[in-house]
């Protein structure tokens, strides 16, 4: 087993990492750490912008990323550990989570900590979630990842992961909210993050004797993870575009009036824009509609739509800000 313990705090590149590993070493079983900046981990399947609060994410440069695999959106930030298993695809039953969960149950356990895998895939501790895990099965290799909470900022986790459930329609898969805790509170005062991470090297390195080994990523390896980061995971088209279609409503009420948008989303763009209302408009709405179709959902497109037309004769005395609220 190839232990690798990623140089990068950035989410774009320990995301693709995963990626670039399951084709880099087919045949090697692996385990990779890495703690990521403030980010959002939205699931394979998951309608992005109804899993996060767009705002609150901008306003804190909070990076989103998605995953190869499946299960719900999670907050990262340098409080919390990541672990992520590579290994070949057996008969074993592809929705056990717990053999490669049980290493770090193992740890806590020898600290003293009462963790244990409770439902599918989530370990907890005094009926408290702190770690999640998803899979995937890829090439002949099955992907186990997972979080683990020491020091996260709680506040910030709750925020970015805060939406509105009435503005999106849609088959996508939603993200179970569940109680989480921090595992500080349950650990030695000096325990950090880096020196949890030491042990759980150690950890694996004892139960995966003669056949482990630290792996420092080459160069060669490191450019290579790179190049995926910025071709793919850090793309827009990757990270919002792929999202399952949906539909888009929201409502807000300003000085000129109650103005509601529906949007038809499909692959992160705009197929159809209905806007309705109590305000007055010396322009048929429907102008403005149409100069919305084939154009991303994202705020900069939007704003891009609206600062070419005269908003007044649309809406009559609104701001640009009002009226892109309602898009978002």
């Amino acid at each position: 087993m190839l232990i690798i313990d990623s140089p990068s705090n950035n989410a774009y590149f320990n995301i693709a990492s995963e990626e670039f590993l399951l084709q880099k070493y087919p045949d090697e079983e692996i385990f990779l750490l890495y703690i990521n900046a403030p980010s959002i981990i939205v699931g394979r399947f998951q309608n992005t912008l109804a899993e996060i609060n767009l705002d609150y994410v901008r306003e804190n440069n909070i990076n989103v990323v998605r995953r190869l695999s499946g299960g719900g959106a999670v907050y990262h930030d340098l409080g919390n550990l990541n672990f992520s298993f590579h290994a070949p695809m057996d008969d074993d039953d592809f929705s056990d989570f717990s053999e490669f969960t049980q290493p770090v149950v193992d740890l806590l356990n020898k600290l003293d900590v009462p963790a244990k895998l409770e439902g599918r895939n989530d370990l907890l501790v005094d009926g408290k979630k702190f770690s999640g895990n998803a899979k995937l099965a890829r090439n002949g290799k099955i992907i186990q990842h997972g979080t683990i909470l020491l020091n996260s900022e709680m506040k910030v986790l709750s925020e970015a992961l805060k939406i509105n459930p009435l503005k999106f329609k849609d088959k996508a898969v939603k993200s179970a909210r569940a109680r989480v805790t921090n595992l500080k509170e349950y650990l030695p005062e000096e325990t950090t993050v880096e020196s949890f991470k030491t042990l759980l090297i150690n950890q694996i390195l004892e139960e995966n004797q003669p056949d482990s080994r630290i792996h420092q990523l080459t160069q060669e390896e490191l450019e290579g993870i790179k190049k995926l980061a910025d071709e793919k995971y850090s793309t827009w088209n990757w990270n919002f575009g792929v999202s399952p279609a949906y539909n888009f409503n929201k409502a807000i009420k300003v000085s000129a009036g109650f103005i509601e948008a529906h949007l038809d989303v499909k692959k992160g763009t705009i197929q159809k824009a209905k806007i309705f209302g109590d305000f007055f408009a010396s322009k048929p709405i429907e102008e403005l509609e149409e100069k919305f179709g084939g154009e991303k959902h994202e705020t900069e497109s939007i704003q891009k739509i609206l600062s070419s037309v005269n908003l007044s004769e649309y809406f009559g005395n609104v701001t640009l800000d009002e009226i892109l609220e309602v898009f978002k």
